[in-house]
């Protein structure tokens, strides 16, 4: 040890154990605060990081006062506490302090899928990766109900041998284990000291509803059946079946506390587990005080993929979990639609939009129109007689301000039967699983045969048959980019594409608390052991769940390269063979909007070629951000690095160019990549390049030869915008060989 690090500890030792000037004033508050030290300065007197913690803790307060919440020392080195302003400054004063900030918030960001996604058990991916056998997925939420099927254990094989996990029971309220859902945790010792929480819970169990969806649609139950790999008593199986889940719970009430999230990836890191799906999100912050960057970029360092929701914030510039570590997931639809039917007294049929939850059938009813009162037409709030409509069906029109949701509440309350809504205001896209009455959504176009008919027919107008709860597949065009899909430019950086990729996230059949009602019918809430929920949160377990898979076939792969294999392979077209588009314009999107394009699993398992980064990679991708010592010291959790180049170009499967307005054309930027084949090892690729107006994609060198796998190459991508470049603009670079492997790159201009 040097002369001048042993006086550091000397110093550091006499200010906080000593204790200088430790009264607290009584006006100020406790607030929970995460704090980085320098591991490498802990005297030899203490045998644990966690024993000094309380030891330097113990120094500020003469109170017996627990002030420690957590010990981190695999996510960052140091710790979170409750202190004062004052004591927070204390420790800015030491030695050993290298950052520290007070708690933030954050937020959670809340089948068919399987098969819109390509799965199929026959082959591709599923039957390759024997269903993500083995893999350990841990999952950072709100906590899991055991019971649900999709954690069944049948069919399961043992628990990995390297799991250093648990179960934490409580007291009151039982919780089972099993090979399927192998581990499940609390942390929320920082929610519960800064009162967010509404009362102590020990229990892992979701009594939120978002976590166990999450765990269902990541990886939900593996039971062999009639096909070898089939349904449990008709349940979703999730994206991974035999994969293992565990889940560490870090909210009941929908806030989330930084100092729980470490404590939670801290110990993921700890218990072994593969990959990390985070559904939560906290304020979009430089990397060295993002938590969640903080501490994926530990697990990534750790050969741990992590896997977040970008956010529903549904606007430019508004990406969440953004690091170039993190595979970041925007949400998109799926294919399949709930509808109910109706047949006319003239025997006309039409299908329309619902998801009314029950299975209720009218035959032969009376159809009543409020013809020449508008109010009653459109069946406004107080209108309708009980008198004229009781036990009938009733025909609601729109105008620019009508509600469905009043239009049903007001049926409700004049007790008819049932309604037809018509609307061309697409509600399905917010959901339409809340109307109060058994409903039928159709558009203005068959609104009018059906007042065509009601008015000719008159008293005699009836309704013959109306059913509900049912499914159609096919849905045209699917997918599209959810219009709450937070995104890009990226706000922290916008020279990283954002997000990565996106997967189903609209609609999707999740595994649910049955005791929470998901819906109100009359004056009584439905619960269902599964419900239909929306949100990039549903989006990221998918693609966690598909990187399971990933991960099976390919133990050797690192995160990035397994992130690079999905980013690559996405499909960018819908089923209308287009460009995918906006939910909420129906326009065509872009790469701000759906990254490298929708998931597509089976596709990814043969990439031809990745795009690899290792850890020093990452390092010197930060080195070009202009961070200080400090703030390298606490992304880092290092206290020496070697920064190798200079800028912030990183081995990314995705381009964007930033040029300003202002500067003389032509623009011109450069970007070096290295490809690594992990395809035939003999293959040669052809660069082939898309640009928009005004924009020129050049590659050099325009072929890659391999002769053998894992080999790698080296090329640059220039980027050139002439002067009447818009202010984005997009294309591709697309690597093809002779084995029709095709590796796609979006290639993005920003023009600020």
């Amino acid at each position: 040890m040097s002369i001048c690090n042993h006086s550091l500890i000397v110093s550091f030792l006499l200010v906080l154990l000593l204790g200088i000037n430790n009264a607290m004033p009584e006006h100020e508050e406790y607030k929970t605060y995460i704090v980085h030290i320098d591991h490498s300065l802990k005297p030899s007197s203490f045998l644990t990081h966690e024993t000094w913690h309380r030891a330097i803790l113990r120094s500020l307060s003469k109170s017996d006062k627990e002030m420690l919440l957590y010990s981190y020392n695999h996510v960052m080195h140091g710790f979170s506490a409750r202190l004062t302003p004052s004591q927070a400054s204390k420790i800015r004063k030491s030695p050993a302090h290298i950052a520290i900030h007070e708690e933030k918030f954050g937020k959670l960001f809340t089948t068919h899928s399987p098969r819109f996604m390509g799965l199929r058990h026959s082959s591709g991916l599923w039957n390759a990766s024997s269903y993500g056998e083995g893999v350990i997925i841990g999952l950072i939420d709100t906590g899991v109900w055991p019971e649900s099927e999709s954690f069944n254990e049948k069919g399961m094989p043992p628990i990995p041998t390297r799991w250093k996990g648990k179960c934490q029971n409580s007291t009151t309220n039982p919780f089972p284990c099993n090979r399927k859902l192998i581990g499940a945790q609390v942390f929320m010792k920082g929610n519960q000291a800064a009162g967010k929480s509404s009362s102590p819970d020990d229990s892992p169990r979701d009594v939120f509803g978002h976590g166990t969806h999450t765990s269902s649609t990541a990886a939900g139950n593996h039971v062999p059946g009639a096909s070898q790999v089939g349904y449990a008593k008709g349940v979703a199986q999730g994206i991974a079946p035999g994969a293992h889940v565990a889940m560490y719970k870090v909210t009941s009430d929908g806030f989330i506390a930084e100092s729980d999230v470490l404590a939670a990836m801290d110990q993921a890191i700890v218990d072994g587990v593969d990959i990390m799906s985070l559904s939560i999100g906290f304020e979009q912050t430089p990397y060295f005080q993002d938590v969640i960057a903080i501490a994926s970029l530990s697990a990534i360092g750790e050969g741990i993929a992590v896997v977040c929701a970008a956010g529903n914030d549904g606007a430019p510039y508004s990406t969440h979990n953004a690091a170039p570590w993190i595979t970041t997931v925007g949400a998109g639809t799926l294919d399949r639609s709930f509808t109910a039917t109706v047949t006319l007294g003239n025997d006309l049929i039409f299908e329309g939009k619902s998801e009314f939850p029950e299975r209720v059938v009218v035959i032969d009813t009376p159809l009543y129109y409020g013809k020449g009162d508008s109010d009653k037409a459109l069946c406004s709030n107080g209108a309708l007689k009980e008198s004229e409509v009781f036990g009938k069906v009733v025909i609601c029109y729109s105008n620019n301000t009508s509600n469905i949701f009043y239009q049903a509440e007001e049926l409700a309350r004049v007790n008819a039967i049932a309604g037809i809504l018509v609307t061309d205001v697409d509600w399905s896209r917010s959901g339409i699983d809340g109307l109060s009455i058994p409903s039928l959504i159709l558009p203005s176009s068959s609104g009018a045969l059906i007042k065509k008919y009601v008015t000719e027919a008159a008293e005699e107008a009836r309704v013959k048959f109306m059913r509900f709860v049912l499914t159609s597949f096919g849905t045209k065009p699917a997918p599209q980019v959810a219009d709450f899909s937070s995104r890009g430019p990226d706000p922290i950086n916008p020279n990283i594409l954002k997000p990565d990729i996106i997967a189903p996230g609209v609609q999707v059949l999740a595994a649910f608390p049955p005791l929470i009602p998901i819906e109100g019918m009359g004056n009584y809430g439905v619960a269902t052991d599964y419900a239909l929920l929306s949100g990039t949160s549903m989006a990221a377990p998918h693609v966690a769940g598909v990187t399971a898979l990933l991960k099976a076939i390919h133990p050797e792969w690192s995160p990035a390269a397994i992130r690079s294999a999905l980013m690559t392979t996405a499909n960018t077209i819908d089923n209308n063979r287009t460009t995918l588009t906006n939910q909420y314009t129906n326009l065509p999107g872009t790469p701000l909007d759906f990254g490298a394009g929708h998931i597509n699993p089976n596709k990814a398992m043969d990439p031809g070629l990745i795009y690899d980064i290792d850890w020093q990679g990452y390092v010197d991708f930060l080195c070009g951000l202009g961070y200080d010592d400090a703030e390298m010291r606490a992304i880092l959790r290092q206290s020496q690095w070697t920064c190798n180049q200079d800028g912030t170009d990183i081995n990314y499967p995705s381009f964007v160019a930033m040029f300003s307005k202002n500067a003389s054309a032509p623009n011109v930027k450069n970007f070096t990549r290295v490809v690594t084949n992990v395809g035939d090892d003999q293959s040669v690729y052809q660069a082939t390049v898309e640009a928009t107006h005004g924009m020129t994609i050049k590659v050099e060198p325009t072929t890659l030869t391999f002769t053998n796998k894992y080999q790698k190459q080296k090329f640059v991508v220039s980027v050139q915008m002439d002067g009447k470049a818009p202010p984005v603009a997009y294309g591709y670079l697309k690597w093809i060989d002779q084995n029709s492997h095709i590796v796609a790159s979006p290639v993005v201009v920003l023009n600020t």
